[in-house]
């Protein structure tokens, strides 16, 4: 897809991010990860984003996430936009970001560095240079150490005709109203919070019309269901569904740090589709919260 087609098609459905399947030496394993990529692309998404967070992409090695975008492309053939994931210092992200278009990926997102904290010149300058270095659709992340503020979302929508996106981790009301009110439709605005789910009927308010949902993974019924109230802004059944799923599940969540990927991982597990064990520094559910997961996912039948 050219740019502008993958901006216009990420805003027609709900975006996922598929877990990593690792083995129980904590390999990759592809065969497992190419069932569950069949399973999820065969449902109504707008895309699939391999090896992103809930993918564990901050554990893989560079030609691990080579690997994992190349396997993603191969299995799911077309049938749904894959983005693969550009991330640490800028030349790092710019390898990653050249090797995915290698890969025949269909877009990418752009991730905060890793632990080094910027102003606001120095990741405008980072994210125009790795808009640069491809052709592909850049979406940018905006969390973590590298919060974009609304002057700076629209240099950068300015400078870059590739740059597609801003994905918005930070759920601050006031800053994406000034984003939104600066830019406009220029960008498609898509939601990022852990368990994006809860956010989602405020923020669509703020021209955030898409977002990622972790919990598609194991749930896609449900997910694609809430998603259709969500833009119906049908209130009654949005707030149903999170007081009988959503909240319950964010109370397992809430409970260890780094759950928001481990409690998905719980959730494939709990249906039948195991993907194995997180990589540390993550942790699994324990027994416990596994079968209370177990429980409630099977509520919803």
């Amino acid at each position: 897809m050219t740019p502008d087609e993958l901006a216009a098609h990420l805003k027609t459905g709900l975006l996922s991010f598929p877990v990593t399947h690792f083995r129980p030496d904590l390999s990759f394993d592809e065969q497992a990860y190419r069932k569950h990529l069949s399973w999820l692309s065969q449902y109504d998404v707008a895309g699939l984003f391999a090896a992103g967070g809930t993918g564990e992409g901050f554990s893989l090695t560079a030609a691990e996430i080579d690997t994992v975008v190349h396997v993603a492309v191969d299995e799911v053939a077309g049938r749904v936009p894959v983005i693969a994931p550009a991330t640490g210092g800028t030349a790092t992200a710019i390898a990653q970001a050249q090797a995915a278009e290698a890969a025949g990926a269909d877009g990418l997102l752009l991730l905060p560095p890793y632990l080094t904290e910027a102003g606001q010149r120095g990741l405008v300058e980072h994210v125009s240079a790795v808009c640069r270095s491809t052709r592909l659709g850049v979406t940018v992340y905006s969390r973590a150490n590298a919060i974009l503020s609304d002057v700076s979302v629209a240099e950068l929508a300015d400078r870059n005709d590739n740059l597609i996106g801003l994905k918005d981790g930070v759920g601050n009301v006031e800053l994406m109203t000034r984003t939104y009110a600066r830019v406009g439709e220029r960008l498609t605005y898509i939601g990022g919070l852990p368990t994006a789910e809860t956010f989602a009927l405020p923020l669509l308010q703020l021209g955030v019309s898409t977002y990622s949902s972790a919990i598609f993974n194991f749930v896609p019924e449900f997910a694609l269901g809430f998603y259709a109230d969500v833009l119906a802004q049908d209130r009654e059944a949005v707030y149903r569904k999170l007081n009988d799923f959503v909240i319950p599940y964010l109370d397992i969540r809430d409970r260890t740090k780094g759950y928001a990927v481990s409690i998905v991982k719980a959730g494939v597990r709990a249906i039948g589709r195991d993907a194995g064990p997180v990589r540390p520094p993550l942790q699994d559910l324990t027994d416990d919260e596994l079968a209370e997961l177990t429980a409630l996912i099977g509520d919803l039948k």
